[in-house]
């Protein structure tokens, strides 16, 4: 075996650093990749590779931030930024509430079914955002606590996002190294069937027993959801005016309180409730409502055309010196002032405390008292003036309402993204970056919020695994460690291979960047298959799926991180229910791609 060039065993050196810095969590992920990115630049300006100018070192290190693997990551983050904004995926999300109130074990199937099914064009990150508050809703509702259902949940997103080159941006990078070294282009859906053949001997383990090796947080983990109080108006047209409220009562979530002695609703239209901001919601779309004058609401969002801001809805919380304790809502003259609407009103005390007035909703008549929790809409810079003026505290981040008449526009533009690529009629790239812009110019995603589609941290990760990539392969560090790893395995038939490639990359992903063992485990697959004689493609997807089976630690993909404290979850939740299955997974995807590529 022959002796790693000094190139080589520099490379070897900064990919293992690089690995260390992740592991550690010594610093942030984007210091890590410039120092990575500005070692390669003055190593091989310094230290030329063979035959090259240092010039060429500078172009090798940079060359990732203008790489179309990376423009394609971006434009897709755009693409899921403008279906979150507009809303076109909350019908999902009322559809799961629905059939989780009707069975909660049929629930959580179609739970996994769905978000399987979007992540394969969502990336992973907006999909499990998306299903956070939902989980949560059902469990405050008597549901499947959420520590029992959000493992799962997370771990069938990666599934999905496994299933197509746009699912996730570890796939694009994979496919886009493998192109840059030779394999010939794959689709949107090349290896969509090998993942879910495998995602369906997974799926019963994740329904059935995940849950079961999962802790019941229920208790320890999270406060009872605030319920507001809030007085909701019918519109004239509304078919709930002059309904009885027992009728009413069936049609409204379970969660809501009607709090009216009549049997009717009033002839002014005025309905007094109380029930979570979730429960406001949702009974607001089932009567036709508004929990504010319509004709504020309708002020407010005519506001969007003239200023461009969003509605935003947040919780402020009334201190001790807020002028607005003992003055009611018409006093305080909000609406004409900040321009601001409120929906209604956690108060700190009951109802029935002597030295407050019972307030029976968020009417013009309600009088504030410290430690009263404001639930508001507006726009942004107006909510803002409201909390200085009144001296309010931002409670929670603010959550902007969906543009939802832009829902169906943004689906048909996400539509036009994907399907010319799934079937070859242009590269994912150029109808990505068309998308992007399409949800840009039609309003979908705002130009000055495109800063909130993309993530700085992903974009310098990418690129600087586009750079260690290349200088493992240049350097020929790929090569070195390829043959070194061949000398082990070239006594094992194909699948005992394809196992051991996607075992050594999957424990890369569970401890480090899942990016970062992308760029390094796909020019060893190249080396691998000349050493080995077994075709490359199989051992580029072994690398790619070993990216993606990130379900054994916290630390192995931001959204294990994103779950760890809703479900109040430890270190060993995750390797209780994740390293079984991780070993499911590899068993089965080997066998899948021995079969699919005939090398048995």
């Amino acid at each position: 075996m022959t002796v790693p060039s000094p190139h080589a065993v520099a490379a070897i050196l900064l990919t293992g650093a690089m690995f260390y810095g992740f592991v550690s969590g010594r610093a942030r992920v984007e210091i890590i990749s410039l120092l990575t990115i500005s070692a390669i630049a003055l190593g091989l300006y310094t230290f030329p590779l063979p035959g090259q100018a240092p010039t060429d070192g500078l172009k090798l290190a940079f060359e990732g931030f203008g790489h179309y693997a990376l423009i394609t990551i971006c434009a897709l983050m755009v693409l899921g930024r403008g279906l979150v904004t507009t809303g076109a995926l909350e019908p999902v999300s009322r559809l799961l509430i629905r059939v989780w109130r009707f069975n909660g074990q049929i629930g959580l199937l179609v739970t996994l079914l769905l978000v399987m099914s979007l992540s394969m064009l969502v990336n992973d990150t907006p999909v499990l955002i998306l299903m956070l508050p939902i989980m949560a809703a059902i469990a405050a509702n008597g549901g499947m606590p959420a520590s029992k259902t959000l493992i799962p949940v997370n771990s069938a997103v990666l599934i999905g996002g496994m299933a197509t080159t746009i699912g996730t941006s570890t796939n694009l990078l994979v496919v886009s190294i493998a192109g840059d070294l030779g394999l010939p282009p794959m689709t949107v859906f090349h290896f969509t069937p090998i993942v879910l053949m495998a995602a369906a001997v997974a799926l019963p383990f994740m329904w059935l027993v995940m849950p079961r090796l999962l802790p019941d947080n229920s208790v320890e983990s999270g406060h009872e959801p605030r319920h507001f109080l809030a007085t909701l108006r019918l519109g004239a047209e509304s078919r709930a005016r002059e309904r009885p409220l027992a009728d009413l009562r069936k049609r409204l979530p379970p969660g809501l309180t009607i709090r009216e002695d009549r049997r009717t609703t009033s002839p002014d239209g005025r309905l007094v409730v109380s029930g979570t901001h979730g429960d406001l919601e949702e009974a607001m779309r089932l009567l036709g409502a508004t929990a504010a004058p319509a004709w504020l609401m309708q002020r407010l969002r005519s506001g969007y055309g003239k200023t461009g801001e969003d509605l935003t809805v947040v919780e402020l919380s009334v201190t001790g010196d807020s002028p607005l304790i003992g003055r009611g809502v018409a006093a305080a003259n909000v609406a004409e002032r900040y321009e601001v609407a409120i929906l209604g009103i956690h108060e700190a005390r009951p109802l029935w405390h002597a030295d407050r007035p019972a307030n029976v909703g968020a009417g013009s008549d309600t009088v504030f008292s410290e430690g009263d929790i404001i639930l508001a809409t507006g726009a942004l810079p107006g909510l803002q003036r409201f909390a200085r003026a009144e001296n309010l505290l931002f409670l929670e981040g603010a959550k902007e309402l969906p543009r939802s008449a832009k829902a169906p526009l943004a689906l048909a533009i996400m539509a036009g993204a994907v399907v010319p690529a799934s079937i070859g009629l242009v590269p994912i790239a150029i109808s990505a970056l068309g998308g992007a812009i399409a949800m840009l110019v039609t309003g979908c995603v705002r130009f000055d919020r495109i800063g909130r589609a993309l993530s700085g941290k992903v974009i310098v990760l990418v690129a600087a695994s586009i750079a260690i990539g290349r200088i493992v392969l240049e350097s020929g560090a790929a090569e070195w460690i390829g043959h070194f790893i061949a000398l082990g395995l070239q006594f094992l038939p194909a699948a005992g291979v394809l196992g051991a490639v996607m075992l050594f990359v999957t424990i890369l992903t569970n401890f480090a960047s899942n990016t970062t063992a992308a760029a390094v485990g796909t020019p060893i697959a190249f080396s691998l298959a000349g050493e080995l004689g077994i075709p490359v493609e199989p051992l580029v997807l072994a690398v790619l799926f070993g990216c993606n089976l990130c379900y054994a630690t916290p630390v192995a993909y931001q959204t294990n991180m994103l779950i760890m404290s809703a479900g109040d979850y430890e270190f060993r939740d995750y390797t209780r229910t994740g390293l079984p299955l991780v070993a499911l997974m590899i068993v089965t995807l080997s066998a899948l791609l021995v079969y699919r590529y005939g090398l048995y």
